[in-house]
């Protein structure tokens, strides 16, 4: 274990022990707010009730996501309406994937779709997991062997993604995604799940797996807060930036008769 200290520490404040977790499929769920508070700033709708799970429906009211740590064995789930060619997607994963993976999706879903055609195995060919074809089948697996992703598909053309992590004690995940669920989103999860960048979290929530290497690093509250409000504040503003370009565009020249010194542009 390699311990690490952050520059910039200010008085009045204590520093924290944290753990930067590699590889990060291996970190456990992390704080769900990584992926709601940034949903919340891009304008999606929080459903959730008091005392209940969380749930948050898209802007459209077309996909809804709801966090249920109250059943077993609890998790994530996504679900999309039909909505003109594309059909009705869905997309579970368990409660202890690490909701920097999750939000490889979920921040896709508030972003436009990339004029690429879409390419789920290539993050992980750049990351070096060993891939391989088994009929119908296709599965990349990660270099310690501890992560997967599979595409299943049987005699009468059904399909499904499966994907998940275990360390040696068999402890870790598993995500699934139906045949249906837009590429671009499973590419998202692909590069989330195969980044070598690793993820923080608060002593006493490191999982105990010789699988996994640990920096302990001390972090001051200002600092964790600063990171979590930079992450909010660039949703916030890639939503700005959306809305006022579907919004109308003001008019560069007055109305007929309308006085030019009197001019306003509303929004």
């Amino acid at each position: 274990m390699r311990k690490g200290r952050w520059p910039g520490w200010g008085p009045g404040e204590q520093a924290e022990q944290h753990y930067l977790i590699q590889p990060r499929a291996l970190a456990g769920g992390g704080d769900i707010r990584h992926v709601s508070e940034f949903l919340r700033a891009s304008g999606w709708r929080d459903k959730s009730k008091s005392g209940g799970p969380l749930v948050m429906e898209s802007q459209d009211r077309a996909v809804r996501l709801t966090y249920d740590p109250y059943v077993q064995p609890g998790g994530w789930l996504i679900q999309s309406k039909a909505r003109g060619a594309q059909a009705e997607w869905w997309a579970v994963f368990g409660r202890q994937t690490p909701v920097e993976i999750i939000s490889g999706l979920t921040d896709a879903l508030t972003q436009p779709c990339s004029a690429h055609a879409p390419n789920v195995w290539s993050p992980l060919a750049q990351q070096d997991w060993a891939a391989r074809a088994e009929g119908r089948h296709y599965t990349a697996t990660s270099p310690d062997q501890t992560a997967w992703l599979h595409f299943r598909q049987d005699g009468e053309g059904n399909a499904m993604w499966w994907s998940g992590a275990r360390d040696e004690q068999g402890n870790g995940w598993t995500a699934q995604f139906s045949a249906s669920t837009p590429l671009h989103l499973v590419q998202a999860f692909s590069t989330a799940l195969a980044s070598p960048e690793p993820v923080m979290r608060p002593r006493g929530r490191v999982p105990h797996s010789s699988k996994i290497q640990t920096t302990s690093v001390s972090v001051l509250p200002s600092q964790l807060g600063a990171w979590q409000q930079a992450r909010i504040t660039a949703a916030r503003a890639a939503a700005w930036a959306r809305n006022s370009a579907r919004g109308p565009r003001p008019s560069t020249t007055p109305r007929p008769h309308a006085k030019t010194g009197a001019f306003r542009v509303r929004r």
